[in-house]
Order: C-alpha cells, then sequence, then structure tokens
C-alpha cells in the first residue's frame, strides 16, 4: 500500500480480512486491518468502534471510498433486485460511510473524504448501464457534499479512474458473454462491444497509476475536486459527452466501440 510505505497509518477494510492481511504482512508501514460490509450498518458501526480503539476517539482525517462491483448487461435484461444491489454497495454504500465518519470530521472541523468514482461517472458506455448510474449519483452526490462540507473544514475529491488493469474487467466480460449466449437480441452488439473491451484492456493502465492519485489527493494541501487517471485517454473520453452535441457523441461512442452497424439479433 503507497499510503503506508509513505508513512501514513492505513486502515484497510473488506469484507474478507485474509487477502488484506497478506496486504499487510508484505507492505512496509503501519497498517490495520478489520472486516467491513458497507452494505450493513451495524458492520460499519462495529467497524467505527474498532477504529477508535486503534487511533482513539478523534477518528479518521481521511476516508477513501472504495468499496463497489460492476454489474454489466442490456438494461432491458436487468432485473430490479440486480439493480438495487447494484446502488446499494456503489452509492448507499458510501454515504452510509460518509454519514457515519463525517461527524467526528465536522467536530474536529478537518477531514478529507475520497470517493473512488469512474470515467463513466460522466459518460455512460452501452451495456455497463447499472455501472454507469450508480457512479453518475456518487459524482452528483460528491459535488453536493464538496460544497455542504466545505464550511466544516472537509474536503471531498473524486478519483475518475479510465481503463485500469485490475482484473475486475474479465469478470465484466463473463457476465456479458452470459447475456449473449442466452439468445439475448443484443448479441451482435454485444460481441462488438466485447472486441472493443479486449483491445482496450490490453493496453489499459496499471493500478499503480490509480493509487498515485489516491496520494496526491490525500496529500495535497488544496487537493482538486477531481483527479482524472490516466489523463490523457480519460481527459479524451470524458471529453466525448462534455463538449460535444448528444447525437455527435453518441455517433462516436458507437463508432469507438465497434458498435456502429450492428444490426439486433432477432428474438
Amino acid at each position: 500500500m503507497l499510503l503506508a510505505e509513505r508513512g501514513h497509518h492505513v486502515l484497510a477494510a473488506a469484507r474478507t480480512v485474509p487477502a488484506l492481511e497478506q496486504v499487510r504482512k508484505t507492505t512496509k508501514g503501519r497498517i490495520d486491518t478489520l472486516e467491513l460490509d458497507v452494505t450493513s450498518q451495524a458492520s460499519i458501526d462495529a467497524a467505527r468502534r474498532e477504529i477508535a480503539t486503534i487511533i482513539g476517539p478523534a477518528g479518521i482525517d481521511v476516508l477513501i471510498n472504495n468499496a463497489a462491483y460492476t454489474l454489466t448487461g442490456p438494461l432491458e435484461e436487468v432485473g430490479d433486485a440486480d439493480l438495487k444491489a447494484q446502488f446499494e454497495t456503489n452509492v448507499f454504500g458510501p454515504m452510509r460511510m460518509i454519514r457515519t465518519f463525517v461527524p467526528e470530521m465536522r467536530e474536529r472541523q478537518s477531514g478529507r473524504i475520497i470517493n473512488i468514482s469512474s470515467v463513466v461517472g460522466r459518460l455512460a458506455l452501452p451495456f455497463f448501464g447499472p455501472y454507469n448510474a450508480t457512479k453518475h449519483a456518487l459524482e452528483a452526490l460528491s459535488d453536493s457534499l464538496r460544497n455542504e462540507l466545505k464550511p466544516f473544514g472537509i474536503e471531498v475529491v473524486i478519483i475518475e479512474p479510465g481503463a485500469i488493469n485490475t482484473g475486475v474487467s474479465e469478470s465484466d466480460r463473463t457476465a456479458m458473454e452470459q447475456h449473449a449466449a442466452q439468445g439475448s437480441p443484443y448479441a451482435e452488439q454485444i460481441n462488438k462491444l466485447l472486441a472493443f473491451q479486449k483491445d482496450m484492456n490490453a493496453n489499459a493502465a496499471k493500478p499503480e497509476v490509480v493509487a498515485r492519485a489516491i496520494v496526491r489527493a490525500v496529500e495535497a494541501e488544496k487537493p482538486r475536486a477531481r483527479y482524472v487517471v490516466p489523463l490523457f485517454r480519460a481527459r479524451a473520453l470524458i471529453a466525448l459527452a462534455e463538449f460535444l452535441p448528444t447525437e455527435v457523441s453518441d455517433a462516436l461512442l458507437r463508432s469507438i466501440t465497434g458498435m456502429r452497424g450492428a444490426k439486433p439479433t432477432s428474438s
């Protein structure tokens, strides 16, 4: 963990602790690990009590919200239960954490919240609709929080990674392949997008790029509201949505993802 190696006391939390323990044993610096499920307020409260025994009642200086997973597939075929579960982890999870740890930051008149979003928080990719929606929601909540909490000395920062080689994309690919294999009317379009994704992942940035952005957001005296990584490629995608008419950006997006001219399969 880069933060620990730079002298920060890191409290690393996850639903399963063994993997974190392995990281702790192989990392220089101080890391304490604890079990935490962001979909459970009881789990968060228990983690807060454990943190208080480790660092004292003043609380943490920086909260990094990184818990998330990706749900993919044609929105027509995504059920309510799956969509709600996606929001439960990716949106309500970070908000539970913020509500739990902000009061002590506000009392102290200092603190920093770093929410890990994505370029799809500003650009919606086809067949990533549920994930797109949660990251758009996280961006909007972060923008509101930034101005609400600034008077209390609390900074809110968004990290927006583009294509990062973390292994998560392989599970995305498997899920979309299942949709295509099940006779989806979107099969041809999905296969074209999968071909694009394969090429994109081959040139994806390493996770260390995001880690370094997080370090900058933690250590900056005056952090930026947003850190986009990798800078050029991710900004180029965001520019599609921000600076072009919607019809033009839609056409370019279909072309970039290989979906131009794809014909739906008859159901």
